[in-house]
């Protein structure tokens, strides 16, 4: 199994034309790929920057100002100083033939000359990409099970009867995280929780949150033996940790949070019960 492909298209010179890289990126999304657009006018050394900084597995760069031919071998060079040519490096553009070869020697892995299909370029990108594969069978098992689901609300006074009152759900805890500037209400349902998260300023992550995508599951967290083992696992399978240690969290729980970016959007929290914290359904 591997982690979903992550791609940065990158239009670099003075270029003034994006259709073509957006109908290639939206293309890729469309293929299951993760896909960063760096935007127009960008550097060599500001693309690979993006790049490493984004840990992606190819760089797609796209020319139609004939820069190509400087451009493209100078972000593969830029790369080989920074010890990560295993980034693959593809173009596309108004590339003329007697300059393919020469880009190839150069480093370029393809070049995609116009007309080419969306599904013939992700299939080079699948078949030519290095992804850091994840032996499953041979990681131990993180998650004990479903310890919560985090929903954010605007405020708790004016959903709660949703769950109480429609659902028959018991709160079981309240609790102010005053580093998080967020109020919870815990309930409980089937042996697991729902953790409402109410801000409690404009600025901690929960109203960030709330202000970007408004009211909905935040987040969602699995119950673990050892938060800080389960770190060093996930890290060395490949996947960005937000918290590069466990921290406490509400209920007396030690928690850590794994980065979005590599769980396909969700915001994946790791918890562990510790002697403090209290059982389901007290107060």
């Amino acid at each position: 199994m591997s982690q979903p492909i992550r791609v940065l298209v990158a239009k670099p010179g003075l270029d003034g034309h994006d259709r073509g890289a957006l109908v290639i990126a939206q293309g890729l999304r469309d293929e299951g790929m993760e896909v960063i657009y760096t935007g127009l006018r960008q550097t060599p050394i500001e693309i690979v920057t993006t790049a490493l900084q984004e840990d992606v597995a190819c760089i797609g760069l796209s020319s139609l100002s004939g820069a190509h031919m400087e451009m493209f071998p100078a972000v593969v060079q830029l790369l080989r100083q920074q010890q990560a040519e295993d980034i693959l490096v593809i173009g596309g553009g108004v590339i003329p033939e007697q300059d393919v070869e020469a880009l190839t020697a150069a480093g370029i892995a393809k070049v995609f000359t116009p007309g080419t299909r969306i599904e013939e370029v992700a299939q080079f990108i699948r078949d030519h990409a290095h992804l850091q594969e994840l032996a499953q069978e041979n990681l131990p098992p993180l998650a004990l099970g479903v310890d919560h689901i985090g929903i954010a609300v605007t405020r708790v006074d004016e959903i709660l009867p949703f769950y109480t009152g429609l659902l028959g759900l018991s709160v079981t805890h309240q609790e102010v995280i005053a580093d998080q500037e967020v109020k919870t209400t815990f309930l409980t349902v089937g042996g697991m929780e729902i953790e409402l998260l109410e801000p409690l300023s404009t600025d901690g992550p929960v109203a960030k949150f709330l202000f970007k995508h408004g009211p909905g599951i935040h987040h969602m967290a699995f119950a673990v033996a050892d938060v800080n083992a389960a770190l060093r696992t996930a890290q060395a399978a490949g996947f960005r940790l937000i918290d590069e240690r466990a921290r406490p969290g509400g209920r007396g729980k030690e928690i850590a949070f794994l980065h979005p970016k590599d769980t396909s959007g969700v915001l994946i929290e790791l918890c562990q019960r510790t002697d403090t914290e209290e059982d389901i359904g007290g107060s």
